[in-house]
């Protein structure tokens, strides 16, 4: 790789920093920061309706997880970005009731309002299976004490539940993050000028095909190596509690032993 001329590392290193890469990178950025924010969010919230015992909540649930779940992401982007062939007008109201207000789907149904619908909903539906495992982690019987105490649900779910429920939801959470800054690349398809789909416009120009796709690739392993350093530090903090656990265990262990 060092030796072999083709892959013209001086042209690596003229396009690194150039100003259209770095701002596709910026682009990138803030789209997988966006598309996980809206996943994580979603996702606890369908989480939340498929364990609740409303069989209607559960239902509309499970339809979601079968939607976005069975179709792949890149033909979900493509139905957004052509959404106003099916909708030119979108109205929000409610059903057999008033309408809100309506807009025009091709005014408002940017390249960027695409990309997030479709990564982010996309990614509500792992997630929601991700923030489901975390809830039922944790034993039944933390539920029913804190009920026992008088606390409401709301704050069982966030002082009690959700806690322990973290140690099970981060280390997943951090590879669907690794994976969705590595999957806003397929916005390409629709346009959107991220990172990979600005080293294509340069090559596109001056043939440079392997240089601009090894600068893309060269910033996706600078990111990846940035998100894995911040999941191990999360999953250590998270992670205090079994640490502090296992040394309690280990000295009681040494003290029944030296009392034997």
């Amino acid at each position: 790789m060092v030796t072999n001329p083709r892959f013209q590392w001086d042209i690596v290193a003229r396009y690194l920093f150039d100003d259209a890469i770095m701002a596709g990178l910026l682009t990138t950025i803030w789209l997988t920061i966006a598309a996980m924010v809206i996943g994580v969010v979603l996702g606890t919230v369908i989480a939340l309706m498929r364990i609740s015992n409303n069989a209607v909540l559960g239902s509309i649930a499970s339809g979601y997880l079968w939607i976005f779940r069975g179709t792949p992401l890149l033909v979900q982007l493509i139905f957004w970005y052509n959404l106003s062939a099916l909708y030119p007008q979108i109205t929000i109201g409610f059903p057999f009731g008033p309408n809100l207000g309506s807009f025009d789907a091709n005014l408002y149904i940017t390249v960027y309002i695409a990309a997030l619908l479709g990564l982010g909903l996309n990614e509500g539906a792992y997630m929601s299976e991700i923030v489901r495992s975390g809830l039922s982690s944790v034993p039944p019987g933390q539920r029913e004490a804190a009920e026992a105490l008088g606390m409401s649900s709301f704050r069982v779910m966030v002082r009690i539940i959700l806690p322990q429920a973290m140690r099970v939801i981060i280390p997943p959470t951090g590879n669907q993050l690794i994976g969705m800054l590595k999957t806003t690349s397929l916005v390409s398809v629709i346009a959107l000028q991220e990172l990979l789909y600005s080293a294509q416009l340069i090559y596109t120009a001056n043939f440079q095909t392997i240089p601009l796709l090894i600068v893309a690739s060269i910033w996706y392993l600078v990111l990846t190596t940035v998100l894995s350093v911040g999941q191990h530090f999360l999953e250590r903090h998270f992670g205090k509690s079994d640490r502090r656990a296992k040394t309690v265990t280990a000295s009681d262990e040494d003290d029944n032993g030296k009392v034997a």
